[in-house]
C-alpha cells in the first residue's frame, strides 16, 4: 500500500527481482546510476526507481540495458516476468507503458473523470461499486496502481498534457458532494502546472466532435502517434497512421468545440463555490 509519509507505492515482487537483477549488472560494469542513465536513455532518478522496484521499464528500457551491460538476456528474462503487472486490467498494460516516455499525452473523457485526476476517494468510489464486486485486496492493488500512474504527472514535467472533460462529469457527484469538491480541487490544483491543459466540454454544445466516445492520444519519443478506445470490458490500442489522424482532427476539432482553459477554470471554480 501506498505509505502517507513517501507517497511510494508498495514494490511488487517482479519488479524488486528485476530491479536486483538490473543493479547487479550495473555493479558488475562498474557503473554508477549517473553513468549509466545516459547510456540508456533516462534520468539517474528514474534509473534509481526501476533499481527498487518502485517503477515498470518503459519500452526500449530492457534492450538498451541488455546493450549497455551486456546482459547475456537475463534482464529480458526477467523482464518477461512483469507481463502480469498487478492493479492493471490486461488491455491497458501495453497503453500504460507507452505512457511512461510519451511527450504529449491527450484524453478525452465522456464517462469518468481519468485516472490520471482522481482523487483516492473517487477511484475507490469506481472499485466498491465495480460489478461484479471487487475483494478487498483487489481494491486496494488497484488503487495504489492507479495512484501510481499518477506519478507521470509530476515527474514528467516536459511532457504536454492536455485534458477534455464533459462538464456532466462533475455534476453527477459520484461518491457524494464531499468526493466531488475534493475532486475539483485536485483538477485546479493540476491545471496550475504549465504542462497541463485543462478544458471542459459544456452540457449543451450544438456542436461536438467526441460523439464516438472517449479517446487517448500520446506521442512517442521518436514522434510516432498511437492512440488508445476502451470499451466495456476491453481495450484497443491503435497504431494505423489514417486511424490515428482521424482521432487527432476529432480531438482537435474538440479543443475548439470546448470551453478555453481559462473559461474552463472558471467554470470549476463556480462548482467549488470559490
Amino acid at each position: 500500500m501506498m505509505s502517507s509519509s513517501s507517497k511510494e507505492p508498495e514494490a511488487s515482487d517482479g519488479l524488486k527481482t528485476f530491479g536486483a537483477v538490473l543493479k547487479s549488472f550495473r555493479k558488475r560494469a562498474g557503473l554508477t546510476q549517473e553513468e549509466l542513465a545516459p547510456e540508456v536513455g533516462c534520468s539517474s532518478h528514474f534509473l534509481s526507481s526501476i533499481e527498487q522496484g518502485r517503477r515498470f521499464p518503459p519500452p526500449g528500457f530492457v534492450d538498451r540495458c541488455e546493450a549497455a551491460l551486456d546482459a547475456f538476456g537475463t534482464l529480458r528474462l526477467a523482464a518477461n516476468q512483469l507481463s502480469r503487472k498487478p492493479g492493471l486490467a490486461t488491455w491497458f498494460r501495453q497503453w500504460a507503458l507507452l505512457e511512461q516516455e510519451a511527450v504529449a499525452l491527450y484524453t478525452y473523457e465522456c464517462r469518468l473523470i481519468p485516472g490520471l485526476l482522481q482523487t483516492p476517494a473517487y477511484a475507490r468510489t469506481l472499485f466498491v461499486n465495480q460489478l461484479p464486486p471487487f475483494s478487498d485486496e483487489q481494491i486496494e492493488e488497484k488503487l495504489v496502481a492507479r495512484m501510481e500512474r499518477q506519478r507521470l504527472l509530476t515527474e514528467r514535467p516536459n511532457t504536454a498534457y492536455s485534458f477534455i472533460l464533459e462538464e456532466h462529469l462533475f455534476l453527477r457527484h459520484v461518491g457524494g458532494h464531499d468526493v466531488t469538491m475534493e475532486l475539483i480541487d485536485r483538477v485546479l490544483e493540476f491545471a496550475e502546472r504549465r504542462n497541463i491543459e485543462m478544458q471542459i466540454m459544456p452540457v449543451v454544445r450544438e456542436q461536438h466532435a467526441g460523439l464516438h466516445g472517449p479517446m487517448r492520444l500520446l506521442e512517442t519519443p521518436e514522434h510516432r502517434w498511437f492512440a488508445y478506445a476502451e470499451g466495456q470490458e476491453s481495450g484497443q490500442l491503435l497504431s494505423d497512421p489514417n486511424v490515428v489522424s482521424i482521432l487527432q482532427m476529432r480531438y482537435a476539432r474538440m479543443r475548439a468545440q470546448a470551453l478555453s482553459f481559462e473559461e474552463s477554470v472558471d467554470l470549476l471554480k463556480r462548482m467549488r463555490g470559490a
